[in-house]
């Protein structure tokens, strides 16, 4: 009897034991971003897209065969809160990170990766910042699959020239890395195609009363005014405009891919343009994936489907590598053979950023957002 409950005891040992070791064969990735907060909209998308991405994968069999499991994070786009957080997952032993959201949150939490030589991937980060230092310092494992800021100015920039020539434009912006990078790029780009913007300045995000702002574009006969920013401070802007009788073309870029830009403005919003990247919903490698998020009760738009990019792009990457050491991914990753993603086949550069982005200008309309013909 003695010697069949210690047989019994080491099976059990051993069974717990082999528990143990398949459960530290899955792989963790680290999404980080905004979970709480005025723009937990985009961090919804990020885990959204992250955690259907990751349930796809597993369902095939994972990553060489180890199951994916995710660790959400939240930095609520303060750049404090990103380095915290990052340094947290590094200390957990996460090498691979899908995020940061707010370039402003991006760009000194990937310092943290890099010298901890864990892989960063925004979906989201569009400042061209992250990924140009990150190459001077010869750090080798910071990505965004996302465009860049210059790349969005270079196509705004002259369609808005050309478009509104002679009118009266005003470029603002929220004073964050992400906000001032992407409005300057805009105004450089349409400087440049030979429209001179009437006003430049930042306003302070988190203010309530932009009724000032609204008399002062009214003074300047304000057409059309570029906004290098958020959701919330739009809509109040559009909405306190409205107040007043004036009434102005808004142009912003894509973080406003969101129905919480309409429940902010209302009606003020009628008519609101931004610039997206080419709409992935629409491309025949998402179907599956956008029937799959829209059943469970979730819109995938604005950063969803990038994000579950990046987790598809860390798994093709461990794959190429047959390693999960990040700098062995990043490097198979950066080799030239497209990946194929939901939002389509992607190729990154030596920088690690995308190659050949295209975009969209959308236009509001009764609540909801389409892309308008270009012109």
């Amino acid at each position: 009897m003695k010697k069949t409950r210690m047989l019994q005891a080491a099976l059990f040992g051993l069974l717990l034991s082999s528990s143990a070791a398949l459960a530290a064969d899955d792989i963790t990735f680290a999404v980080a971003g905004p979970m709480t907060g005025q723009l937990a909209n985009i961090g919804d998308q990020f885990k959204q897209g992250a955690k259907a991405a990751a349930d796809a994968i597993n369902a095939k069999g994972g990553v060489s065969g180890r199951k994916i499991k995710l660790d959400f994070e939240d930095d609520q786009c303060d750049p404090k809160q990103a380095v915290s957080i990052a340094n947290r997952i590094v200390a957990n032993g996460v090498n691979f990170i899908d995020g940061h959201a707010c370039s402003g949150s991006s760009i000194p939490a990937s310092a943290v990766y890099a010298e901890a030589g864990a892989l960063m991937m925004s979906p989201a980060s569009s400042n061209p910042a992250m990924t140009d230092d990150a190459a001077k310092k010869g750090w080798k494992t910071i990505m965004r699959l996302y465009t860049r800021d210059d790349a969005q100015g270079a196509f705004i920039g002259p369609w808005i020239a050309k478009k509104y020539a002679g009118k009266n434009i005003v470029i603002l912006h929220d004073k964050s890395a992400y906000g001032q990078g992407v409005a300057d790029a805009v105004r450089d780009t349409m400087n440049k195609s030979g429209l001179k913007e009437v006003f430049y300045d930042g306003i302070n995000a988190g203010d309530k009363d932009y009724s000032a702002l609204v008399t002062k574009l009214k003074e300047l006969k304000a057409d059309v005014v570029y906004f290098g920013g958020y959701h919330p401070e739009a809509g109040l802007i559009l909405r306190q405009a409205a107040e007043q009788n004036f009434k102005f073309q808004l142009i912003m870029p894509d973080s406003i891919a969101s129905p919480e830009f309409w429940q902010v403005a209302g009606p003020a919003g009628e008519g609101t343009m931004f610039v997206f990247p080419s709409d992935p919903q629409a491309r025949p490698e998402a179907k599956e994936a956008v029937e799959k998020i829209k059943a469970g009760g979730f819109q995938p738009e604005g950063f969803t489907l990038f994000s579950y990019a990046v987790i598809q792009a860390f798994a093709e990457g461990i794959e190429r590598a047959g390693s999960d050491d990040p700098a062995k991914v990043a490097e198979a990753l950066k080799d030239g053979k497209p990946i194929k993603t939901v939002v389509g086949d992607v190729v990154f550069d030596e920088k690690g950023d995308l190659k050949n982005a295209s975009y969209d200008i959308n236009q509001w309309h009764d609540g909801k957002y389409a892309p308008i013909p270009l012109d």
